[in-house]
Order: structure tokens, then C-alpha cells, then sequence
């Protein structure tokens, strides 16, 4: 397995819509444990191929912990697909890879139901709730092109944008004086 690189705003593959996989073969299994590793080595519960310069519809999640705190459960979703959402929705703090030190409230729907291939290429359904399903939504936007920001209000995306340059420019002039 390899780490890979992590794409941040606003390059251009974060905003492409990904295309369906073909088939969930070797090749793409090894890609889908190189996400997992990425995944991990960012202290991140999820990761979308597009994250990382693949436009393709794959994800990765391990979104429980167990005892040790050491991740617990990973997922693998390749061409999920939400089939069914709850009336109800939660609003919860959500941050990004690809948005580094950035966080903002975001509305999603409480449960979602998810059909999909899994890391043998056999289809699946999930029904998720609470935690797991804020980060199935969440993953699932990368595939179609879409950030956590922009899906807040252009006042705090504004807000939140300056602030992460703001942060950029300061670790690039640390990086100068060194």
C-alpha cells in the first residue's frame, strides 16, 4: 500500500463530477486500500477518489473506533448511490481533507439508505444513520463535484476561505524564514 497525495481547494478535480467504475477488479482494490492508508495517515473517517486526483466514483469511510481509539470498521463504496433519504435532518460540524483546519455546520439528512459494490465488486444496501450517514453525504458530494463549503451560507464560505489563506500564507512564510 501507498499514501497518496491529497488534493486541497480549489483544485480543479474537486469540482469535476466522477465517473461510474467499470468493475471492482485488483487494480482497483489496491486503490481503494491506498485510499484507506491515505485515509488513516490524515486522521480523516472518510475519503473520496476524487480527494486524491481520481475522478471516479469510489469511497472509503471507517467512521467507528473502538476502544483504543484505533479505527474499527472500514467501509469501501465504489458507485454509491443514495436510494432513500429520511424527512428528517441533523445539523453537524463537518471539515475536510481537502479543506485543511477548516470546520462549518452543514445540514444533512439523518438517514440515508445506500446501495453500492463493496471491495469484492458484490452489490450492497446500508442504511445509515447519525455519524455514519453525515459522512456518507459527505463523501458522496466529492463524487459529483461538490465541497462541504458549499453547502453554507456565502457569508461563512467567504469567511472560512479568507481564513484558510490566511493559514496557507502564514505556513508558506514560516516555510521561507526557515
Amino acid at each position: 500500500m501507498s499514501r497518496l497525495e491529497v488534493y486541497e481547494y480549489p483544485h480543479p478535480v474537486l469540482k469535476k463530477k466522477a465517473e461510474k467504475v467499470d468493475k471492482v477488479d485488483d487494480e482497483m482494490r489496491r486503490f481503494l486500500d491506498d485510499m484507506l492508508e491515505t485515509m488513516y495517515d490524515a486522521v480523516g473517517v472518510g475519503l473520496a477518489a476524487p480527494q486524491v486526483g481520481v475522478s471516479k466514483r469510489a469511497l472509503v469511510i471507517d467512521a467507528e473506533r473502538d476502544d483504543e481509539g484505533k479505527h474499527a470498521h472500514p467501509m469501501y463504496f465504489v458507485n454509491p448511490e443514495i436510494i432513500w433519504k429520511s424527512e428528517e435532518k441533523v445539523v453537524c460540524e463537518e471539515g475536510c481533507l481537502s479543506v485543511p483546519g477548516q470546520r462549518a455546520e452543514v445540514e444533512r439528512f439523518e438517514k440515508v439508505r445506500v446501495r453500492y459494490l463493496d471491495y469484492d465488486g458484490k452489490e450492497r444496501e446500508i442504511l445509515a444513520e447519525d455519524f455514519l450517514a453525515i459522512v456518507i453525504q459527505h463523501e458522496m458530494d466529492h463524487l459529483d463535484g461538490i465541497l462541504y463549503i458549499d453547502r453554507i451560507s456565502r457569508l461563512k464560505r467567504n469567511m472560512l476561505l479568507k481564513k484558510l489563506q490566511k493559514e496557507r500564507d502564514e505556513a508558506k512564510h514560516g516555510e521561507k524564514a526557515k
